[in-house]
């Protein structure tokens, strides 16, 4: 028995299953597991390429998240990246060096969801 809430664990609030600061926990109950997706690049048209691609492939499945594009060099050093273009899903890098097409983009987020 507990009095007052004493001796019941309190929920954690704010995590996600990337570790971010939470708001995307109920995208990532309905899009099973994929929180967030970024693209990190330079600002070339390469990685303006990738960009639009994985918001193409994120569409096609359905998940309703909203693609990331970073082009903070701080904040692409902080992921450990050396080529660019790249993914990133719910802050691990998935895809380096390469401008994946829609359909590649899409096996690859497939791939991540399961």
């Amino acid at each position: 028995m507990s009095l007052f809430g004493f001796g019941k664990k309190k929920e954690e609030k704010g995590k996600c299953c990337c570790g971010c600061a939470g708001k995307a926990q109920e995208k990532a109950d309905v899009t099973g597991g994929i929180c967030s997706v970024k693209v990190l690049g330079a600002g070339c048209r390469s990685c303006h390429e990738l960009y639009e691609n994985v918001q193409t492939a994120v569409r096609a499945m359905g998940l309703g998240l909203e693609v990331e594009y970073v082009t903070d060099m701080e904040r692409i050093m902080g992921y450990g990246v050396m080529s660019m273009p790249a993914v990133i899903v719910n802050e691990k890098v998935v895809s380096a060096g390469r401008v994946l097409k829609a359909a590649e983009a899409e096996k690859l987020l497939r791939g991540l969801e399961a």
